[in-house]
């Protein structure tokens, strides 16, 4: 049967997206090369994070701004190569990250993934994935006073702006709570209300088999094949050419490769990251963000999931995994991380706006084609959320919320 829609990119984002049209009773093809949950939203730190209101800002302090420059710790990364095609959307991070424009960008962020949670748990249950979820938040922790302090004051803030739940913990508390520990921190935020995820590509798997049982269909594909077909859109598969009368692009970090065929120039850019497993030793009880040395420790299926910060460079360059190899150093400092899983750290990339919003909506010259990415850190945690109200614009519903934060348009 020919779809009504073809969703092009089987990641979180293109996957709820896919899953949400099929629950509106849309006919829907989900293309990818590869199968669900295997690019992107495999390689994140599996947290949904409805805590997470405010996006990452660039940073402003010059000692962090230092320390990023010649590349201290395992937090910040980049490719010189890189950094002239970087510049114009990096500049726009950076202008986006001040002020009142961050304080406005950051209420329209929070609109997404403070709803991350509420959106994520139906799905959740009907795809039978509630074994892969665990509710009982993550830590931050804290090597120094005065950053725990900060923390605590600004979560307070968090907590009387939108109601998100924190427990501050001291030294004492910290170590009774996370017996692995091998060194005594000063104390931690445990954010208790975001959700873990002990395998993110086995949840967008059960997202993806929850499709087809609601009459969807996967199909491997050239996603960069697709071009304008009579009055809708036509993609390359193993089966040959399949036509829909709209097409979404979720395509992640190749979103921009696309687009760019089809004349748009939006302010994309990419943030690379690395993961890794370690088994053999005790790992944390729950999801661990050290957050003055930028990395995280979660335990996961696999065993103990290092994850870095963030890389700047092209996103086909070759890896250059520094980051793990330091954030490995600084995690065996608290925890025992005694055998890797994989031969070589995964990679993969992160994609990300200059204004630090997703994009969500309809393609400003293209009839039937809809843009759906951008959601940089957070395409994991915002997957539902943001896909209900792509669903929702095409089925000409009313919106959960304002779509308008979200458009394309907005760059035009």
């Amino acid at each position: 049967m020919k779809p009504d829609v073809l969703v092009l990119g089987a990641g979180m984002i293109g996957t709820c997206t896919a899953l949400q049209l099929a629950l509106r009773g849309h006919s829907v093809a989900l293309v990818d090369r590869r199968e669900p949950g295997r690019e992107t939203s495999y390689g994140n730190a599996g947290l949904i994070q409805c805590e997470a209101v405010e996006p990452y800002p660039f940073p402003q302090d010059p000692a962090m701004l230092l320390r990023v420059a010649f590349k201290r710790g395992a937090d910040v990364n980049y490719h010189l190569s890189a950094m002239p095609s970087l510049s114009a959307p990096l500049g726009q991070y950076w202008a986006n990250s001040r002020g009142q424009r961050y304080q406005q960008i950051a209420r329209e962020y929070g609109q997404l993934s403070s709803r991350s949670v509420t959106e994520h748990a139906p799905l959740i249950e009907m795809a039978g994935a509630n074994d892969l979820v665990r509710r009982d938040g993550y830590r931050m922790v804290f090597r120094t006073q005065a950053r725990l302090d900060e923390a605590v004051v600004d979560a307070e803030r968090l907590q009387r702006e939108v109601g998100v739940n924190f427990r501050a913990m001291t030294g004492e508390q910290l170590a009774t709570a996370e017996p692995a520990l091998k060194q005594r921190l000063v104390g931690a935020v445990h954010w208790t209300d975001p959700w873990s995820v002990a395998d993110p590509g086995e949840l967008v798997q059960r997202y993806a088999d929850l499709l087809v049982q609601r009459g969807g269909s996967i199909v491997q594909g050239d996603a960069m094949s697709l071009r304008a077909s009579g009055a809708g859109w036509q993609v390359q598969t193993e089966h040959g050419p399949v036509e829909a009368a709209r097409a979404v692009v979720a395509l992640g970090p190749w979103s921009d490769r696309l687009i760019r065929q089809l004349g748009y120039r939006l302010p994309l850019f990419v943030k690379r990251g690395y993961h890794r497993h370690y088994l053999g030793g005790r790992g944390p009880d729950l999801a661990m963000f050290d957050s003055e040395r930028g990395y995280v420790m979660v335990p996961m299926k696999r065993g103990v999931r290092l994850t870095t910060g963030a890389e700047f460079a092209h996103l086909d360059a070759p890896s250059t995994p520094v980051q793990i190899a330091r954030a490995e150093v600084l995690a065996r400092e608290l925890i025992d991380l005694p055998d890797p899983v994989e031969a070589e750290p995964w990679r993969g990339a992160r994609p990300c706006t200059g204004d630090l919003k997703p994009v969500i909506g309809p393609a400003p010259r293209h009839p039937g084609l809809w843009f759906h990415f951008g959601h940089g850190h957070q395409g994991f945690t915002m997957g539902a959320v943001s896909a209900r109200l792509l669903a929702e614009q095409m089925a000409g519903e009313a919106c959960l919320i304002d779509p308008t934060p979200y458009l394309p348009q907005r760059f035009l």
